[in-house]
């Protein structure tokens, strides 16, 4: 199998994982829930990743999901599956598992031996270098910060990592507005143009301003008409009326991605069941659901951006 080209760009939603009361994957809820999801303009759909509670799910659960999923969506944009293995041999395997389940892209977690300074190029080089080759798919480079697990590459790191042929985009999740436009610098000098795509859920029209070409997040997954809107009206120019809508979304992204950070999978699945698209908001341990008043507040935030 050869590698498919993959354009990426517009709002990808990172996708939740539906469960049953036992904590297993609720496969007939997953399938309801991707085909509302592909009734709207998407730039493609991610799953499988942090907000789909990815690195808490078994290898086969990861492929099955994939595979129910890339059945619904039928080729109508890409399916990017997060790839979190532990070391080179096993990101191999599940990046052949993925692409054999129908993948388009891998969002590349960081493995744990990226972790301290001073980074080496040569480790996350080789890394992705050979995952990309052996599977021969395209990849997502995934920039996040230290404090969520994740990993800031040093910019002559990155800048190798781009001359690599399967890496077609960057997720950028650094939730700094400085570390993003130096970011945006970086890749103009690259060797190779490759997309840059803003994770960062708590500044999605100002990441466009400054130079994001889309949007893969997981609050893509609510009032995803909105933000799909707001991204097209970017590209029009019209930038008073995307402003109004980023405006109107702001309390309910404050209240998804409040603190503690790891609770936004848990609020993210609540304000789906408030809105009618998941009959439940079961949450593997050792996550935790939410409790009544963050429902709450979670409630009135929906209700102030006019979505319930």
């Amino acid at each position: 199998m050869v590698m498919r080209e993959v354009s990426l760009g517009g709002i990808i939603p990172a996708t939740v994982t539906p469960m049953t009361k036992d904590f297993k994957v609720d496969e007939e809820g997953l399938v309801g829930y991707i085909k509302w999801l592909s009734h709207f303009r998407l730039g493609g759909i991610a799953i499988n990743v942090d907000t789909g509670e990815g690195p808490h799910l078994y290898r086969e659960e990861r492929k099955r999901i994939i595979e129910l999923v890339v059945d619904v969506v039928k080729g109508k944009f890409p399916v990017i599956a997060g790839l979190t293995a532990r070391f080179t041999q096993e990101g191999v395997e599940q990046a052949l598992e993925a692409k054999e389940a129908g993948a388009d892209a891998l969002l590349v977690f960081p493995v744990p031996a990226f972790s301290g300074s001073p980074l080496p190029a040569e480790i996350p080089y080789q890394y992705h270098k050979t995952v990309g080759e052996e599977a021969d798919i395209a990849l997502v480079l995934f920039q996040l910060e230290a404090a969520l697990g994740g990993v800031e590459y040093p910019p002559e790191v990155l800048l190798e990592l781009t001359k690599i042929k399967q890496v077609v985009a960057l997720k950028e999740s650094l939730e700094d507005a400085k570390k993003f436009v130096s970011t945006v610098r970086l890749l103009r000098e690259a060797p190779r143009k490759i997309t840059l795509l803003t994770g960062n859920d708590t500044f999605i029209l100002e990441a466009l301003l400054l130079g994001a070409e889309g949007a893969l997040i997981g609050f893509g997954t609510l009032a995803t008409d909105l933000q799909v809107e707001m991204f097209e009206l970017f590209q029009k120019r019209r930038f008073d009326e995307a402003k109004a809508i980023a405006e109107r979304l702001q309390p309910l992204i404050d209240a998804i991605f409040a603190s503690p950070a790891r609770n936004y999978r848990a609020r993210t699945k609540e304000a789906l069941v408030m809105l009618g698209v998941l009959e439940n908001a079961y949450i593997r341990p050792p996550l935790l659901p939410i409790s009544e008043a963050e429902r709450n507040r979670l409630r009135e935030a929906l209700k102030k951006a006019d979505l319930l």
